[in-house]
């Protein structure tokens, strides 16, 4: 076996197990190593059900003595409990949505079970904890590794035995000299002690060693795309090409915040070095009227500006409102998209080509490579963590050095911010238009929900619309909580008319529909033709639809702060009162404490804050989705210290060795590349 054969070589994978395995991003023997463990159990010893304790977590044996199932939700939910005893005394292990339990499970037969003891009404009990039968039971430190449907942690072990001897033959992209001076352990050493640790000291080492490559790695890629694209010769726009002409004829005066971003930008364009800056700034700031003004700026300049949205929904309404903007002024705007017909296109590219079209405005259609430029001087990509690295340089490349705005509604902490956006100046909008009135958040629980309801048909009845999100597009077996499904079926029942109540149209959208499906629901409720849109957060970065007043979020728990504060930033968009309301279905601390900070607050840098207090980064900008490496390890909260020393070492490295083309940093720099993706390069 080699590093990079595919997963499908370990005995007992197969195409489904394959399958199952990319949702946790392993394709390869090499990621599947990768894959580290969690959480550990300390399964050394058992503990006898007599003496166990409240808010322990124990390692028990038992036989199973008798299973009942109660249901509960008009009978739609199910709890499965087995009742254990092993001599000492008997306990209660409960688990809900668990059907395809009941069969694996035989009275009379003895169970091993490792998890938390709580308390409930017959006394001390588990729920959900990971289980085997007594025969299977593996005792020591075990690791404990994320999953994904389709697989179990009995199958991760046993593949992770079968590919450790592969971890020797990983080859170390940090050199002996740079191991020492930072203190760091060998990588192979590293990652196999975090697969079996065998003592504590061992495994902080690993770990820390672990922990700062992903903040090394992170911090010399965007350190490297800054140090390319900062220090070059940009184009200086005229500081005669009078912006304020446009400024003068906008529909609303901007706001202060606008303005000390609009005098940032054009200190950028009128400067001799290329732009590259974020603006951010919470949906309905006003960051669309800054895109303007520095479109104009480079049009009157002398040169074609694009806009790259995420979607073609947003593209089209961006389009539609340059268009109307530029239209009287003798500036031509284009439109590219995927979904063109081909006359179109060609059309559109040929006016491009020749400077016919000095704004363009499309998808990701427009890095495409028969995409040319007459004379591109400003690129601008809206909802900038929707995109990859490789996409916005892309991008940049159709021109030679042309100025670079990017902007996004998502709130990133000051704290993530130098890293997540490391490669770009930042400005921040943080103040919004005058007169909007801010949306009324409101928490509630599970009992609340009829209520909520009715004051949805109140706003329907006076000709507002509304959302309705959902954590899930199908009902899940392990987790309690509202499905998109579910949930859209009740309301189509309660408002299309056939329950005596007033017909509304309610329409499903989720992520796993085709594009062009999710684009016609879309622009159906934007049209007013739906009534009560149900969806996923596939409407986080939605488009504008003025007349929706009520934003309802289903398991609120289940969401983090800053994607509940994007969702609730979809209403409240035109002249009507708008509201938020948050239904839980768990009332924890936690949970409280986070419905309390949405209620508080309607200010997206500290929600975002807040947010990473309360969970870490995790996948808080979504990683993934905008091409950075995944943070599987390190926690930006708690290991600041650590960022900011693989910070330090990231620019000492590339101030000697700009594009890592020495031989020493061959595999560092092979690395960083595999790392941030297709089309990423370190080349000058």
């Amino acid at each position: 076996m080699m590093l990079q054969d595919p997963i499908t070589t370990l005995k007992g994978v197969g195409p489904k197990k394959a399958e199952a395995l990319t949702h946790l991003h392993i394709e390869t023997l090499e990621d599947l190593i990768m894959l580290f463990p969690r959480d550990y159990q300390d399964r050394r010893t058992l503990t006898r059900i007599g003496e166990m304790e409240e808010n322990s977590t124990v390692a028990i044996m038992g036989r199973l003595e008798r299973v009942t199932q109660n249901y509960y939700q008009r009978g739609r939910k199910q709890a499965l409990r087995l009742y254990i005893s092993d001599g000492s005394g008997g306990t209660q292990i409960l688990f809900f949505h668990a059907r395809y339990l009941l069969n694996y499970f035989k009275t009379g037969e003895d169970y091993a079970f490792f998890g938390r003891v709580t308390r409930g009404r017959s006394g001390l009990q588990m729920v959900h904890p990971d289980f085997c039968r007594a025969e299977d039971w593996e005792q020591g430190i075990l690791p404990v590794y994320p999953l994904t449907k389709g697989l179990t942690q009995k199958e991760l072990r046993a593949w992770q035995r079968q590919v450790s001897p592969l971890i020797s033959d990983m080859e170390d992209y940090l050199d002996e000299d740079f191991r020492k001076r930072n203190k760091l352990v060998g990588l192979s050493d590293a990652i196999r002690t975090m697969h079996n640790p065998q003592d504590r000291r061992s495994f902080q080492l690993a770990r820390y060693r672990l922990i700062f490559d992903e903040l090394f790695l992170l911090q010399t890629g965007l350190a490297a795309v800054r140090s390319r694209t900062g220090s070059r010769d940009g184009i200086a726009f005229a500081p005669g090409a009078d912006q304020e002409e446009y400024v003068r004829g906008l529909e609303f005066p901007l706001t202060g915040a606008q303005r000390r971003c609009v005098d940032e930008i054009m200190a950028d364009l009128e400067g001799e070095q290329v732009m590259n800056r974020l603006v951010q700034g919470d949906v309905g700031s006003g960051k669309t009227a800054v895109a303007e003004i520095a479109m104009y700026k480079a049009v009157k300049s002398g040169y074609q500006a694009v806009m790259m949205a995420p979607t073609e929904i947003l593209a089209r309404q961006h389009f539609e409102r340059f268009n109307d903007c530029f239209t009287g002024m003798g500036i031509r705007v284009g439109f590219l998209s995927s979904g063109q017909k081909a006359a179109e296109r060609r059309q559109t590219l040929e006016d491009l080509r020749t400077g016919e079209i000095r704004i363009l405005i499309g998808t990701h259609a427009v890095i495409q490579p028969d995409v040319e430029f007459y004379r591109l001087g400003l690129v601008i990509t809206d909802e900038q963590h929707r995109f990859g690295v490789d996409q916005r340089i892309r991008l940049r490349e159709k021109g030679e050095n042309p100025n670079v705005l990017v902007m996004t509604a998502t709130p990133i902490p000051r704290t993530l911010a130098a890293v997540v956006y490391g490669d770009l100046d930042v400005s921040v909008i943080d103040e919004m238009p005058p007169g909007r009135k801010p949306v009324k958040t409101r928490a509630l629980t599970a009992k609340d929900r009829d209520k909520c309801y009715d004051f949805v048909e109140r706003e329907l009845a006076a000709g507002h619309q509304a959302y309705v999100v959902t954590p899930l597009i199908d009902e899940s077996e392990t987790l309690d909580v509202r499905s998109a499904q579910e949930v859209a079926d009740e309301l189509t029942a309660r408002f299309d008319g056939k329950g005596g109540r007033g017909a509304y149209k309610v329409a499903l959208l989720h992520g796993a529909m085709k594009q062009e499906e999710k684009d016609r629901i879309m622009e159906a409720f934007a049209r007013g033709e739906v009534d009560l849109l149900v969806a996923t957060v596939v409407i986080e970065v939605g488009i504008n639809v003025p007349n929706a007043t009520v934003m309802v979020i289903e398991n609120a728990e289940r969401f983090g702060l800053a994607q509940m504060h994007q969702l609730r930033g979809r209403v409240g968009r035109g002249g009507d009162q708008a509201w938020c309301f948050l239904i839980s279905g768990s009332e924890t601390e936690t949970s409280r404490r986070r419905c309390a900070i949405m209620q508080e607050s309607a200010d997206g840098f500290y929600i975002a804050e807040e947010d990473l207090k309360l969970r870490g980064p995790g996948d808080l900008f979504g990683t993934r989705q905008h091409g950075l490496p995944m943070l599987m390890m390190a926690d930006l909260v708690r290991h600041v210290d650590i960022l900011k020393h693989a910070g330090d070492e990231a620019k000492a490295i590339l101030a000697e060795d700009p594009d890592l083309s020495r031989e020493e940093h061959r595999q560092l720099r092979e690395k960083i590349e595999s790392l941030f993706g297709e089309g990423f390069t370190l080349e000058l």
